[in-house]
């Protein structure tokens, strides 16, 4: 197992739907993904989080994430913004970035992966399928994928 993604690393949730976030957590419960969570409701505040800026200036609430699940459809700095800035900086670059969103728009899928996404996947219909997504990520990102260290900070 990777260093880098052992069971207790963070995952940073950049998702503006209430209802998206709270069933993204249900279904991580039924995977047994029991990783930490942290919750950022914009790319804005994700952006704040990654380099402890605004409200996470100097905050003992940041952790490094291992891995980010990203939503793309969100108001002010949306996902594709979010994604392209997470991918410019020398510090955040090497974060695996899963693109979790409801399109399955051929330019989305093309911009995300020219931007440096990880993976894209089209969140499903159903809770049933949001577990099953949710185990393969898991069976993924935590158990197969061997990724570089890197330092946060």
């Amino acid at each position: 197992m990777s260093d880098l993604l052992s069971k207790a690393q963070l995952i940073l949730i950049v998702e503006d739907s209430e209802d998206d976030y709270e069933a993204t957590i249900r279904a991580f419960k039924k995977a047994n993904l029991n990783n930490p969570v942290f919750w950022c409701k914009s790319g804005r505040e994700a952006i704040d989080y990654l380099k402890e800026e605004g409200r996470f200036k100097a905050s003992a609430e940041v952790v490094r994430p291992g891995l980010v699940l990203l939503d793309l459809n969100m108001p002010g700095i949306d996902g594709r913004k979010t994604l392209k800035l997470i991918k410019e900086s020398v510090l955040l670059k090497k974060i695996p970035v899963i693109i979790l969103t409801t399109s399955a728009d051929e330019r989305d899928i093309e911009d995300c992966y020219q931007m440096g996404a990880n993976t894209y996947v089209q969140k499903p219909v159903s809770f049933e399928g949001l577990i099953e997504a949710t185990k393969r990520l898991k069976e993924y990102w935590f158990e197969i994928a061997l990724l570089p260290k890197d330092d946060f900070k």
